[in-house]
């Protein structure tokens, strides 16, 4: 039988996603599981391309989510008539301008350092849209209700309208991403990773092909922060877009697997879901004393832990150990090998 290829499994997925998922009879599985899952893979595919493929590292991606949704914010506000989707397009424009900005940093630091650098972003993201109300059109509540959204006369004002319109972008740009890492940039961005010296010396431009790496990153994550601050938290709050979040999402690739389109799926299915079932094993086993509070602070040893396990038995991730049983190994210690496929 002949094997889909990467496009093509993508394609089949988010079909059966579209026509399947939202005949579910429960507004719940898409408020609190479906939407932000589809936003949080967004950003961690985001945040793959850069630290997965191009090798630099981030923990600055809460704050370009907020710059992506802030910017959405403000064009709609302040321009009448703007199409929804031209909303979201103009956030990741100008999320990718500031990715390059905080991206120069990169030509110069790695490791460590660049990844202290990149929190210079978070800290500033913050301050800046804490201290100057412009950036939130003169709210000073601090939690801004978004306004109504509308795609053409369609009104998205319910919970599966909310998740069509999520998958319908993240389709598309999971798609692209598809077509970029299995093309030269892609191909480019690995060549940086593993060796930059034999990558310049192999012609590759190496300012320009790690500022278009930070660009694009900052693109998709900045898309992926009016997604979840639009159609999932439905508020656009400097809050919401915490150091917490950006940890959240380094942990979605490291435990999906670094350079794997497939992996900031099944890395987002795993730190979304996990929490409600704990949450919900917890309130079956232990009732009312089992708390919120209980429940974040076993979430996060739950997550240190895997990500101590991963790093020593699975570099690679879910995806490879799902890639894996699909072949039918089973566990097995370490493979270092790291694709990019999404099947």
């Amino acid at each position: 039988m002949a094997r889909l290829n990467p496009s093509h499994a993508a394609i089949v997925l988010f079909l059966v996603m579209a026509l399947g998922v939202p005949f579910i009879p429960s507004n719940y599985i898409f408020d609190a599981i479906l939407t932000p899952l589809l936003a949080i893979s967004l950003a961690g595919l985001g945040l793959n391309l850069l630290a997965g493929y191009a090798g630099q590292v981030s923990l600055g991606s809460s704050a370009f989510m907020a710059v992506g949704a802030f910017t959405a914010y403000n064009f709609l506000l302040r321009v009448p008539g703007l199409p929804l989707l031209a909303a979201l397009l103009l956030a990741g424009v100008v999320t990718a301008a500031f990715g390059v900005l905080f991206g120069l940093p990169s030509l110069r630091l790695k490791g460590f350092y660049l990844a202290i650098s990149t929190l210079a972003a978070q800290f500033f993201v913050q301050w800046a849209l804490t201290n100057f109300a412009w950036f939130s059109g003169g709210d000073t509540s601090g939690v801004i209700t978004t306004p109504p959204l509308f795609i053409g006369p369609i009104a998205i004002d319910t919970p599966v309208k909310r998740y069509l319109l999520s998958l319908f972008v993240v389709a598309v740009l999971t798609l692209i991403a598809t077509r970029l890492v299995a093309g030269r940039a892609g191909r480019e961005f690995i060549a940086i990773r593993d060796n930059e010296l034999a990558a310049r010396v192999l012609g590759v431009k190496i300012l320009r092909t790690k500022l278009f790496a930070c660009a694009v990153s900052s693109f998709y994550i900045g898309v992926a922060g009016a997604l979840w601050a639009f159609l999932y938290l439905q508020t656009v709050e400097p809050a919401g877009f915490d150091l917490d979040r950006s940890f959240e999402i380094l942990f979605v690739i490291i435990i999906g697997g670094l350079a794997s389109i497939r992996g900031a799926f099944l890395g987002a299915a795993f730190i979304v879901v996990l929490p409600l079932l704990l949450s919900r094993a917890g309130a079956a086993v232990f009732g009312a004393t089992f708390d919120s509070g209980l429940v974040d602070i076993i979430e996060k040893i739950i997550l240190g832990v895997l990500i101590i396990v991963f790093l020593r038995a699975e570099p690679a991730g879910l995806s490879a150990l799902v890639a894996r049983i699909k072949r039918g190994r089973g566990l097995a210690l370490p493979t270092t090998k790291i694709t990019g496929n999404f099947s």
